[in-house]
């Protein structure tokens, strides 16, 4: 006879992606139909970090890839220079506010680990006007992502993180498609986590 429940307590070892839309206006949601689950994209697992003040967002993510639950992340914003998506391949050491260094001994700039090439690619053979700059924009989202990358162990097997940017304005779907078509890029650069 086969326990029902023993699949249910296995963990789960796909890496996971921490998805945060950090303004709160996403005007998405990846919950696929009515029995509530996120969707997760082939080979991982999504997990949903809802929009909170930068300092707890930048807390909440960073103890997602120490603690190892989760192997990406993918923060998602609005794209306040062009009219598509766009990938923010760096931010500065720079506070919230602009005025200052965030750290005196860090880096002046942090670019991204996620594969920011092949997101573009995906996005624009998804039929999205997609592009990558190294351009900030004065948001919580350069801010998050300077502290994010910044406060990565140095090693070989790096968290992917990036900044997806959706055009302004853009609706549910629009938006929900990007996302989809940058998380399956990110999963696809991972592999399962060891065995414990």
């Amino acid at each position: 006879m086969t326990n029902e429940t023993e699949g249910s307590i296995r963990p789960d070892r796909r890496p996971g992606i921490a998805i945060c839309a950090y303004e709160g206006d996403a005007g998405w949601d990846l919950v696929e139909d009515l029995s509530g689950d996120v969707w997760s994209p082939p080979g991982a697992r999504t997990v949903r970090v809802s929009a909170d003040n930068p300092d707890a967002l930048a807390e909440i993510l960073g103890q997602h890839l120490r603690s190892g639950d989760c192997r990406a992340v993918l923060l998602v914003g609005r794209n306040h220079k062009s009219g598509g998506f766009r990938m923010q391949m760096r931010a500065e050491n720079r506070t919230l506010d602009r005025k200052d260094r965030l750290s005196r001994t860090g880096p002046g700039v942090a670019r991204t680990t996620a594969p920011v090439a092949d997101i573009v690619r995906a996005l624009n053979a998804a039929g999205l006007d997609a592009d990558a700059s190294s351009e900030a924009e004065e948001d919580a989202g350069s801010y998050l992502l300077y502290r994010i990358l910044a406060d990565l162990a140095d090693g070989p097997n790096t968290p992917a993180v990036g900044l997806l940017r959706a055009p302004l304005p853009a609706d549910e779907n629009l938006v929900k498609r990007g996302v989809k078509a940058a998380a399956s890029v990110m999963a696809g650069h991972m592999a399962l986590l060891p065995r414990s």
